[in-house]
């Protein structure tokens, strides 16, 4: 099972990013996905997930960021508008199962 993240970036305050993930190695559709971020010196907060029973999301990103996800091409993404510098974390895409990508970096500054 492999996952890579992209899209990660320094943007200003309110800005947006759109974090993506690549999955292979298991049938992507059966599976809870997860984003979750870990900012530096800090523990690891969970952010969203989705099935197609529908989506979740932690109350500190309610309301900004959307999750979705594509069976036909393995992807799973994280739209990420309204920023704050806050949301400045090393962010994850994961399984419920223990499989992790490497992290895409996401820093809000101006």
């Amino acid at each position: 099972v492999l996952l890579v993240e992209s899209g990660g970036g320094l943007v200003q305050p309110g800005g947006s990013l759109r974090l993506s993930c690549a999955v292979s190695g298991l049938t992507f559709s059966n599976y809870y996905m997860n984003w979750v971020r870990q900012a530096r010196g800090k523990g690891l907060e969970w952010v969203s997930g989705i099935n197609t029973a529908g989506s979740d999301y932690a109350e500190s990103v309610k309301g900004r960021f959307t999750i979705s996800k594509d069976n036909a091409n393995n992807m799973l993404y994280l739209q990420m508008d309204s920023l704050k510098p806050e949301d400045t974390a090393l962010y994850f895409c994961a399984t419920t199962f223990g499989y992790w990508g490497q992290g895409t970096q996401v820093t809000v500054s101006s």
